[in-house]
């Protein structure tokens, strides 16, 4: 990589994707924000800290994404929001990547970084800081309105993390650095799950319903996993099976939720874009995105 930032080439980061994935206008947002911010019934848990919410456009995952970050703020108030989120850049990255960014913007306001905790992660060589990582990516950015909403004046942390074996020690040692300076702090996930059909080039059971009831049960495969807490399974489950974008931030964000005494999580929610998009514009049965909220505690 060419160039690697430091938190001293922090400033604003603007919105990427604001007006596509989700409302472009501070008063639209921020009403479909709280509209989405819901709080569902658990089961007893330990004190949640965690979450797995997806991050597509809000008309097919923001009121999954919403439930769980609601939810999730219902039962565990923040000063620190760390997202661990999906890598989209085509590009092998083996280590974590911080922002440089000290404040992200969102059409509801701003987000402000902890750079007392970006700083001593980018010491760790876990870590690189590079802003060109995060500069178009959604995975992070289409949360910010629903944190906003949801836990008001929490700082965020956006950490992009790959598909590799040391996603969990990633989150091990974000987890240390961040709850030394901040016990208040929550951990989420930011993955969809299977990208299944002709457009997301993977269809092994071809195509049509019975197909995106197979895709379903792929994503079943790795929330079983994420159910029963095996974190040391999931990096290698999702590149056997594809069945998320962001398995590496799932490794992390469970591994992160264990250092503040997690071992189980509930499923909030699973469905899928056909399902999702059915009652509004019949899709065909070809291509889908799976979505599932999960809370970790």
């Amino acid at each position: 990589m060419a160039h690697v930032a430091s938190p001293n080439d922090a400033s604003l980061r603007p919105p990427a994707v604001a007006g596509r994935f989700y409302p472009g206008q501070g008063a639209e947002c921020q009403s479909a924000a709280a509209s989405y911010v819901r709080i569902a019934k658990i089961e007893s848990l330990n004190r949640p800290s965690g979450a797995v919410v997806p991050h597509a456009g809000w008309v097919c995952s923001g009121a999954i994404a919403g439930e769980a970050i609601g939810t999730l703020a219902a039962l565990a108030p923040a000063k620190i929001v760390v997202v661990f989120g999906a890598v989209h850049t085509p590009i092998r990255l083996e280590q974590a990547a911080l922002d440089p960014h000290a404040i992200w913007r969102v059409p509801t306001g701003d987000s402000s970084q902890p750079l007392d905790a970006l700083s001593k992660l980018s010491a760790s060589p876990s870590f690189i800081v590079e802003a060109r990582l995060h500069e178009r990516e959604h995975a992070v950015e289409v949360e910010l309105p629903l944190i906003q909403a949801a836990w008001p004046g929490a700082q965020v942390l956006p950490v992009e993390v790959p598909l590799v074996e040391r996603a969990s020690r990633i989150g091990r040692e974000t987890a240390e650095q961040v709850l030394a300076i901040e016990p208040d702090a929550v951990f989420l996930a930011s993955s969809d799950l299977t990208h299944y059909g002709p457009a997301y080039r993977f269809a092994p059971a071809g195509i049509g319903e019975s197909a995106l009831t197979w895709a379903k049960e792929n994503d079943r495969r790795l929330l079983n996993l994420i159910e029963g807490f095996e974190v040391d399974r999931i990096v290698p489950e999702v590149g056997a099976r594809m069945n998320a974008c962001g398995g590496g931030a799932i490794a992390a964000m469970l591994a992160a939720c264990k250092v503040k005494g997690a071992n189980r999580a509930q499923v909030l929610r699973h469905a899928n874009s056909y399902e999702t998009l059915r009652g509004l514009i019949p899709p065909d049965p070809t291509n889908a995105v799976g979505y599932a909220g999960v809370i970790v505690g």
